[in-house]
Parts: structure tokens; C-alpha cells; sequence
């Protein structure tokens, strides 16, 4: 059980890896569905109110198709958002999101339904059962600018900090997606259609005002993780961060 009550207008580190460090994305596919709810969750909806807006009763399921997914992403957009996700990575046996809560219960009901479903995915597809997660999610408070800055060069740049591949160019992270949406802010254009963008909102408060330049965030990135690998500025002790704040 979490000792801190989620808030609204505050921002939290969620975490949690597979149940035995086991893997929890196994292939592309795998990384898509979880984004995709990522994605279609950030609402109030629940999953009769989306097939009704298909026009489609839990008498009368069938296949969706192409236009289905179209009146479907149609429709969530009009929801109001229940949460911003300001950054994320899912690396192959766990996953860190930068989360500020918007409504009432907006993050336990988000991160329930992303469970669940991805968790009834993932069980389906590899014909397993049981728990796929390491209990509940995990959720630090960050109560100030500076943490905060330090998470999102640390999530940013998690798969790097693994040695697992350069943090630029892993497609499962929002570390392109920032760059582009700051690369726009900073030219005062407007934002391109891109996949890691229909998942992150809010950049502007804590991400893209805070910046001069792309290379600035890319170094900022880079300190996190170098900070990490070798000068210890950031440590990991069995799923618990601690920053050094005075860097």
C-alpha cells in the first residue's frame, strides 16, 4: 500500500516492473498496447461507454474496423482528461511515467484500467495467468521544480542509464516526442501529428519553457545520465530514487 494520497494539480513518479523482474513487453506489439492505453484511458470512460459510442451494445460485439478506430480516437478526444502525462519510458521488464493528476482519483483509476487491460493482453497472448506487475504501482511525490527536472532527465534517459541502447534513439520513450514538441515551441509552430505526442500533455509547464534550445535538452538529458552511470548523482535502491538536489 502507497503512505502518500495522490493530489490533484501535483505531480508523481510512477513506476513498476514485471512480477520476478520478468519481461512484460515482449515484442512490439506488446509496447503498442500498453501505449495505446497510455493513450485511450486518460478519460472517464469506461469500456461500454466506448463501444456505445461505436453504436455497438455488449449485446451485439463484433470485429472493429479501420472506421471503428477512427470514430473511436474521434471520440476520446472529446473526453476531458483525467491526468497529464508530462514524460515516459517502457523499457522491456518495467516502465516510469511523470504523472500530474487532473481530477479526483484521476491516477488510481488511470493506472487500474492500464493494469488491467494490458494485463488481460498480455495473459491472452502468451496464454499465462496470474499477476504480470510487482504488486500495485509505485508513486513518488515531487514537490519541487528542480526534482522534478532531474526525473524528467532521468526517465528520458532510463534505457540509456540501463546501458541498453542510446537514449535518442529508443522509439519507447516521450524523448523524441519532447524534442520535436520543443523544436515546435521554440520556433512557435504548431505541433506535428506525431504517436509519442497523443500520449504526453502539459509539457509546457514544466518541459518546453524551461529550455533554450533542443541541444540544451539533450544535454540536460545527458547529465541525468551520466549523474547516474558514473558519477552516482542519481541511486537506485531496490525500486527507490534518491537525488542529489544540490548539483
Amino acid at each position: 500500500m502507497r503512505n502518500i494520497t495522490l493530489a490533484n494539480s501535483e505531480y508523481y513518479h510512477i513506476y513498476n516492473r514485471g512480477v520476478d523482474k520478468r519481461e512484460v513487453f515482449l515484442d512490439d506489439e506488446d509496447f503498442w498496447k500498453f501505449f495505446n492505453c497510455l493513450r485511450d484511458f486518460n478519460n472517464k470512460t469506461c469500456y461500454l461507454d466506448r463501444m456505445g459510442a461505436l453504436g455497438i451494445s455488449k449485446n451485439t460485439m463484433r470485429r472493429l474496423h479501420s472506421e471503428d478506430f477512427k470514430r473511436l480516437g474521434s471520440f476520446l478526444k472529446e473526453q476531458k482528461r483525467v491526468i497529464d502525462i508530462v514524460s515516459y519510458n517502457l523499457i522491456a521488464n518495467h516502465f516510469h511515467l511523470i504523472i500530474k493528476q487532473l481530477q479526483d482519483k484521476g491516477i488510481s483509476n488511470f493506472m487500474y484500467k492500464v493494469g488491467l487491460t494490458y494485463t488481460n493482453y498480455f495473459n491472452a497472448k502468451y496464454k499465462r495467468s496470474g499477476s504480470l506487475f510487482q504488486g500495485t504501482y509505485k508513486a513518488i511525490h515531487i514537490d519541487n521544480e528542480k526534482y522534478i527536472l532531474r526525473l524528467i532527465g532521468y526517465v528520458n534517459g532510463n534505457i540509456e542509464i540501463h546501458s541498453q541502447r542510446q537514449a535518442e534513439e529508443y522509439p519507447w520513450s516521450s524523448y523524441r516526442a519532447i524534442r520535436n514538441a520543443l523544436s515546435a515551441f521554440l520556433q512557435d509552430e504548431e505541433l506535428l501529428n506525431l504517436s509519442g505526442l497523443s500520449v504526453l500533455s502539459g509539457l509546457n509547464d514544466v518541459v518546453l519553457s524551461q529550455f533554450n534550445s533542443v541541444k540544451q535538452f539533450d544535454e540536460f538529458v545527458k547529465m541525468a545520465i551520466e549523474g547516474s552511470k558514473e558519477n552516482k548523482k542519481i541511486k537506485v535502491e531496490i525500486g527507490k530514487y534518491y537525488f542529489d538536489t544540490n548539483v
